[in-house]
């Protein structure tokens, strides 16, 4: 209708004037071209009037709409019914988009259901014994600044039974990054919650575990199958946010999509099934949902749900069994200060001269994995886990050397790590190419694993490489040199 009137306005538009003046729409053709509807239109009469802008006694011609004749009402009452058929037409056509619409969003939850009574789901289990532990369990828990999880009841309940890492650090903003980076050794630039998979080639801890026969698993809370690799899923119960991909570190990397792998990254409900047949993995992640994690909630919330979810752990004997528990958070909430995070270490791996105390140390997310690979004498990944500080009660039984960074753990901070520089991963800058691991890195005595040099090792692709064994790492605003 709307493209039916515009022709008729381009005939003829109205001009509201005090004279009821209006233009010819064939201004500046000659008269055998004007187009036959202005036939219509009787009593031509030429007017100039120099008051309109651009027009003169030599310009365009006006001619004086009839009083009886307005274009487009004259049009309306004697099209109505085809412009009534048309306007039913579209009603009738958006119902019918809006079904499909409804009915595809339905045949993706039917889908879900379908897949999710078939999903495989294994249970891998290991005895290697480590150094400090022989199982460790990692919490993740959402965005909230230090100083305020420190004064959360619940929280601080935990930490007096464990060590509490004072300077523990996220490495950049805003979730994602972080989850991607704790078990890979870099965000790649990350700056984004995005939809995000990182290539086949790409290595995690997972490749360093699975490297020396140690088993693993991924739980998190509200996924609605093993191996779903969906950006999100709502509880169909409450329509809460649940599950989201961007707190499922290994999802997020290919490597770790294969049907085997896919089948160890579960709900944290097969949490409780491992639990109770004791087939629990010695290395494990774990991600409350978005209202348990805090981050729909509050830090009360995310407190109160950890300590319900660990408190009877701890002296359950298929789980504790030098057993080390992190509590941690993916960030802070203030991105103008310090990236530091409440950190807590419990667990019956915690020698008992050190419960209740403080340990001022150094960390960041890289720790958790050099940390493991300390612990289980792993191979390392070449990028910044290599030389991230080990947890100190770890590093006392490895022999590992703590080293500060006072830019970041000072009173006065000069590096916050609240940001991410150019990357594949970068919605701002994502020309730089995938960053290749240090593959001749070393330190403490630990190698990259082998298979990370074959694929990586070139000169060529060293060339693209920004990694080094301190414990400094990179920023937005202190980006690699040419990043």
């Amino acid at each position: 209708m709307a493209k039916l009137l515009h022709k008729e306005k381009d005939l003829a538009v109205a001009s509201s004037t005090k004279n009821d003046l209006v233009r010819d729409a064939d201004c500046g053709r000659s008269s055998d071209t004007r187009t036959p509807s202005l036939a219509l239109l009787p009593d031509r009469q030429v007017i100039t009037d120099p008051t309109i802008p651009g027009h003169s006694a030599t310009d365009c011609p006006l001619r004086k709409a009839p009083e009886s004749r307005k274009p487009v009402a004259s049009y309306i009452k004697r099209h109505r019914f085809v412009l009534l058929a048309i306007s039913a037409a579209l009603v009738v056509a958006v119902c019918v988009i809006a079904g499909v619409l409804v009915k595809k969003k339905q045949a993706g939850i039917s889908d879900v259901y379908t897949a999710q009574a078939t999903a495989k789901t294994s249970s891998p289990t290991s005895n290697i014994r480590g150094k400090a532990f022989d199982r460790i369990a990692i919490i993740w828990l959402e965005n909230t600044d230090s100083d305020k999880a420190v004064g959360d009841p619940s929280l601080a309940s935990l930490a007096s039974m464990g060590v509490t890492l004072n300077n523990y650090f996220a490495v950049t903003h805003p979730s994602e990054p972080n989850y991607v980076a704790a078990i890979g050794g870099d965000n790649y630039g990350m700056n984004n919650d995005n939809f995000n998979t990182i290539p086949a080639n790409v290595s995690t801890v997972v490749d360093l575990l699975e490297d020396k026969g140690i088993s693993w698993g991924i739980y998190q809370e509200g996924m609605p199958y093993s191996g779903f690799e969906g950006f999100a899923w709502v509880d169909q119960e409450t329509k809460a946010n649940g599950y989201v991909r961007k707190h499922n570190p290994g999802i997020i990397y290919d490597a770790n999509t294969t049907p085997q792998r896919l089948s160890q990254i579960k709900n944290t409900t097969l949490f409780y099934r491992d639990l109770e047949n004791n087939t629990l993995p010695q290395w494990m992640f774990i991600t409350p949902n978005m209202t348990s994690d805090g981050h729909d909630t509050s830090v009360i919330t995310a407190g109160a749900w950890t300590y319900d979810f660990i408190r009877p752990l701890l002296n359950n004997k298929n789980f504790m069994n030098n057993t080390l528990v992190l509590i941690t958070f993916d960030e802070n909430h203030t991105y103008t200060i310090g990236n530091r995070v409440f950190s807590i270490l419990v667990g019956d791996a915690v020698p008992d001269n050190l419960v209740n105390t403080t340990d001022t140390t150094f960390y960041n997310h890289y720790s958790e994995i050099a940390t493991v690979e300390a612990n289980w004498d792993l191979h390392t990944l070449g990028r910044w886990d290599v030389g991230a500080n080990v947890f100190d009660l770890v590093a006392q039984k490895t022999g590992d050397q703590a080293r500060s960074w006072d830019a970041v753990t000072g009173a006065s901070p000069t590096v916050l790590l609240s940001s991410s520089f150019s990357g594949p991963f970068n919605t701002a800058n994502n020309a730089m190419p995938m960053p290749a691991p240090n593959t001749s890195a070393t330190y403490a005595g630990r190698t990259v694993l082998p298979r990370i040099v074959a694929q990586w090792g070139s000169p060529q692709l060293q060339q693209l490489s920004y990694y080094n064994t301190g414990v400094e790492i990179p920023d937005g605003s202190h980006p690699p040199a040419g990043w």
